[in-house]
C-alpha cells in the first residue's frame, strides 16, 4: 500500500446510484456520501446506514473494514473503492450478513 498523500480518492464523494436502493432511500436522512480522509479513516452514510473504518490506500483504490449502524442495529463489513475512467468511483460494500451492494459516487 502507498501513503495517503499519493491516493487520488481522498475527499468527499456524493453517492448517486446503487444497485440495491433507489435515490429516495439513499438520501432518506441526508445526502448520501462517502468521505475518504487522509487521516486513515473513511466514513459513509446513506438511507439509515452510517459507518466508518480504517483505510488501506493505493493510488486509485482504497480498502477498509467498516462498522456502523442501520436503524440502531449494529452492522459491519468490508469495502473496496476504485476510481473509474470517467472520474467517478465504484464502491463495493460487503455486509457480514452476506449482502453485497455496488454504489457509484462522484466527487463533490
Amino acid at each position: 500500500m502507498i501513503a495517503a498523500a499519493d491516493c487520488q480518492l481522498i475527499g468527499q464523494w456524493r453517492i448517486v446510484t446503487a444497485d440495491l436502493w433507489d435515490r429516495g432511500y439513499l438520501d432518506l436522512v441526508e445526502p448520501a456520501y462517502l468521505k475518504i480522509g487522509s487521516d486513515g479513516w473513511a466514513e459513509f452514510a446513506f438511507g439509515v446506514v452510517t459507518a466508518g473504518g480504517e483505510i488501506e490506500y493505493s493510488r486509485t483504490a482504497v480498502f477498509f473494514r467498516w462498522n456502523g449502524c442501520d436503524e440502531g442495529s449494529e452492522i459491519s463489513g468490508d469495502a473496496s473503492v476504485e476510481l473509474n475512467d470517467d472520474g467517478s468511483i465504484e464502491i463495493e460494500l460487503s455486509f457480514d450478513n452476506g449482502d453485497n451492494a455496488n454504489l457509484i459516487a462522484r466527487r463533490t
